[in-house]
C-alpha cells in the first residue's frame, strides 16, 4: 500500500496576496513570507505552506464549499486574544453561548464541553448552570476574520505555534472519512469517528437533531456526526453541512483547494484511476514539481504534488 501523503499546502485566492501573507505573519509570527512554485506563499513552522493566487475581485465565500476554515495552534489562546484586541486590523468574532444571546471571544470562557466534539446542547447548558459548573478559562478556541473574509481559528494551549487543521463540511462525514481512508490511505484521528466500524453501507448517518454552543451562529451549530482524518500533522476534522443546500465545488472560491505531497505521483495516478476517482486536471507542472488535481467526496479540489 502506498504511504499516506503528507500535507503540502492550502491554496487561497486573494485580491492582494502580499497583504494577506503579511497579515498572517503578523498574527502568527513563527511563520514566514516566501514563495513556492512561482506563487506568493506563507511558510508555517511545521513545514507546510499557504499558497496564494491573485484575483481581480473578492473571491466568493458562498455558496458553501466543503472547506469551512483553517486553524493554527498557539501557545496561549488568552494571551493571543489580548494581543489581537490591540490590533486595529484584526476583527475578532464572537462565539455565542446559547445563553439568551450571550457570547465570549474564546470557548474556554463558557461552560466546558462534555462531548467528544466541542459544544453543549441546550439541555447540557441548563444542567451545567444548575450544577454551577464554571469555565476553565484555559486554552480553548477562538476565531478572527482574515483577509478576503477568511475564517481563521486559533487554539491553545499548545507547545508550539503551527498550522494545524483545515476544517470541512461534508455531505456525509463518515462516508467522506471512508473515502479519504480508501483512496488516500489517510489515518483516522482517534476519538473523532464512529463508535462502530464504518463501511459503505453504514457510513450515511442522519444529521443530529440538536445544535450546540459555543458557536459562530447565534442559533448554534450541528456537530453530529463528526469525523476526522490526518495527513502528517495537519488534521481534517469535519461536520455535516449545516443546511440542506448541496455543497459546491471549491474551485474559484476563497479556499480553492488543498494539496497533499506524494513521493510517486505516477503510482498514485494509477491507483486513483483504477478506483474511479474523478480527475479535475491531468498531470501538469507546478514550479519544479508535477501535480494532478482530483475531486474529493464533497466536491473539494485536492492537488497531489510530487515531492522532490
Amino acid at each position: 500500500m502506498l504511504p499516506a501523503p503528507g500535507f503540502h499546502h492550502l491554496h487561497l485566492n486573494s485580491v492582494d496576496p502580499s497583504a494577506a501573507i503579511d497579515f498572517y505573519v503578523r498574527q502568527f509570527p513563527r511563520s514566514a513570507k516566501t514563495s513556492w512554485g512561482g506563487l506568493p506563499a506563507l511558510s508555517a513552522p511545521n513545514n507546510v505552506l499557504m499558497l496564494f493566487t491573485k484575483v481581480t475581485s473578492a473571491p466568493p465565500t458562498s455558496p458553501q464549499t466543503a472547506i469551512w476554515h483553517f486553524g493554527w495552534h498557539v501557545t496561549d489562546t488568552h494571551a493571543s486574544l489580548a494581543t489581537y484586541k490591540d490590533r486595529k486590523d484584526v476583527t475578532l468574532l464572537p462565539l455565542y453561548t446559547g445563553d439568551e444571546g450571550g457570547s465570549v471571544l474564546v470557548s474556554s470562557d463558557t461552560w466546558p464541553s462534555v462531548n467528544k466534539t466541542p459544544g453543549l446542547t441546550k439541555a447540557q447548558i441548563a444542567e451545567a448552570k444548575a450544577k454551577g459548573v464554571q469555565p476553565t478559562r484555559t486554552g480553548g478556541f477562538s476565531y478572527m476574520k482574515g483577509p478576503d473574509n477568511a475564517l481563521v481559528e486559533y487554539a491553545g494551549n499548545h507547545p508550539v505555534e503551527r498550522f494545524n487543521h483545515v476544517h470541512f463540511f461534508h455531505d456525509d462525514p463518515f462516508c467522506a472519512q471512508l473515502w479519504y481512508q480508501t483512496h488516500l490511505n489517510a489515518p483516522v484521528v482517534p476519538g473523532r469517528t464512529s463508535d462502530t466500524p464504518v463501511t459503505e453501507t453504514t457510513c450515511k448517518v442522519p444529521r443530529g437533531p440538536e445544535r450546540s454552543w459555543p458557536a459562530l451562529e447565534r442559533d448554534g451549530m450541528f456537530r453530529s456526526p463528526s469525523a476526522a482524518v490526518i495527513f502528517g500533522d495537519v488534521a481534517f476534522p469535519s461536520y455535516m453541512r449545516q443546511s440542506d443546500r448541496p455543497l459546491v465545488s471549491s474551485r474559484g472560491h476563497l479556499y480553492d483547494h488543498i494539496a497533499l505531497s506524494v513521493a510517486d505521483l505516477d503510482a498514485w495516478i494509477a491507483k486513483l484511476r483504477g478506483e474511479g476517482v474523478t480527475f479535475l486536471e491531468e498531470s501538469y507542472t507546478l514550479g519544479n514539481a508535477r501535480a494532478v488535481m482530483i475531486e474529493g467526496p464533497s466536491r473539494e479540489a485536492i492537488e497531489l504534488v510530487e515531492a522532490a
